[in-house]
């Protein structure tokens, strides 16, 4: 993966402008605000391609950024509860619009967040990329967070909480100290092979 390539492309918010998967893409998915740009600009090495903000929902649309052999797909964030409801419905037709195309989708990374367990809407996206066979890995995001205590207490934690998704990869990341940066290239660089 060449990162000095990674450009922000284009961003939609209809299912419809999506245009055709012409290179392997690489989805980020999560709650609203658990650090998908972030995870994007670190594992990039960039301080702000993927615009970061510190307000819940604030991505509203599906942003594509490309590299010389792939695309990283940045879905919005759901499980925002001061959307209203048409703009939910819209997330949610862009979100399936997006996973119902015919495209060349190698890989979800699954963001949630190591500090608490995951949610029924986290339980409800592993469970759809389940039932319709996407390969994904989950990034355990804001793991500097935890004191060395807590975090050992979490991982014992999570092995319980994923117990129903046997083989998943789980990455304890920080977009502070780089945790996980290294491992998550290395597997967006094998997925992508031809």
């Amino acid at each position: 993966m060449e990162i000095q390539t990674a450009v922000f492309e284009m961003s939609f918010g209809i299912s419809s402008q999506i245009p055709p998967s012409v290179l392997p893409e690489i989805v980020f998915s999560g709650r609203s605000n658990v650090g998908k740009s972030s995870l994007i600009n670190k594992i990039l090495n960039r301080k702000s391609l993927a615009r970061i903000s510190a307000t819940p929902g604030k991505t509203a649309t599906i942003n594509f950024y490309r590299l010389d052999s792939m695309r990283l797909v940045d879905l919005p964030g759901y499980g925002y509860a001061k959307v209203s409801q048409s703009e939910r419905q819209r997330w949610s037709e862009l979100i399936e619009g997006y996973f119902n195309d015919d495209r060349d989708l190698r890989l979800v990374v699954q963001l949630i967040d190591m500090r608490h367990p995951p949610t029924v809407d986290d339980y409800s996206m592993l469970e759809y990329l389940t039932q319709r066979e996407i390969p994904f890995i989950i990034a355990l995001t804001k793991s500097d967070k935890l004191n060395k205590t807590e975090r050992n207490k979490r991982l014992d934690d999570i092995n319980t909480e994923f117990a129903d998704f046997i083989g998943v990869k789980l990455i304890p990341f920080s977009s502070k100290n780089g945790e996980g940066v290294v491992e998550i290239r290395d597997i967006l660089d094998l997925v992508t092979q031809d």
